[in-house]
């Protein structure tokens, strides 16, 4: 990965990611819409010279700053929800895998082969190659096939942990005693890195996850042979 991609997220590659990334820039593109308009406001009136001290009241003006924000609210509104309902629906699953968060790090195993598992270590700098991100790269990605509706089934073993993958729009907690699940949907093949995002203790900055995308004849392949 290089340096500029170091400094910022990835690249979206789920359509869950796609549509939270619309949402975001459509929110942003109306709070400062509505900044702008407040500010010019404030300053027109900071400006004048002259003011009407015997205006009073004007039921009309007052109807409108009321009902226009109100609108306003309620239609970004909806696609929030629409979007929080999408994060959370799991359709028609292709498989399931199951991710167990650890102190500190992560375990994941396939539940449609049982003997399918293993644990993920972050590569420390002298085991990771020079081309590879720092502190992202791990012994053993996750590995899951393009194109293909995938159900995460989250967990911790010991404390709260959070299974974040920022550019699949995934981000669920690992709680001790209770599944969580979500979907993942990769439409670009490669690897996709995120971090555990909940304060899990001292080593809580070196557990990454690191997701490898393959084809899914490949994919049956990686199967065959880890089986």
């Amino acid at each position: 990965m290089p340096l500029w991609g170091q400094l910022s997220l990835q690249d979206s590659c789920t359509p869950l990611s796609y549509f939270i990334s619309n949402i975001h820039d459509t929110l942003m593109v109306v709070c400062l819409g509505v900044f702008v308009l407040v500010t010019y406001l404030i300053c027109n009136i900071i400006m004048q010279t002259k003011w009407d001290s015997f205006l009073t009241e004007a039921e009309i003006l007052e109807t409108f700053w009321v009902l226009i924000p109100t609108m306003l609210l309620f239609a970004l509104v909806a696609p929030s929800l629409h979007c929080l309902y999408l994060m959370d629906e799991v359709y028609s699953p292709w498989m399931s895998v199951k991710v167990m968060g650890h102190q500190w790090y992560w375990s994941y195993e396939y539940g449609d082969w049982s003997s399918i598992e293993f644990d993920s270590y972050m590569l420390t700098p002298d085991g990771a190659d020079a081309l590879t991100s720092r502190l992202l790269e791990v012994d053993n990605p996750l590995v899951i096939p393009y194109k293909t509706e995938i159900r995460m089934i989250i967990s911790s073993s010991d404390v709260l942990h959070a299974w974040s993958l920022p550019c699949a729009g995934v981000k669920m907690d690992a709680v001790p005693g209770r599944l969580n699940h979500s979907m993942i949907y990769c439409e670009k093949i490669g690897l996709m890195y995120g971090q555990c995002s909940e304060m899990c203790g001292t080593l809580h900055s070196f557990m990454p996850i690191c997701v490898q995308t393959m084809l899914k004849p490949h994919f049956i392949k990686w199967v065959e042979k880890a089986l």
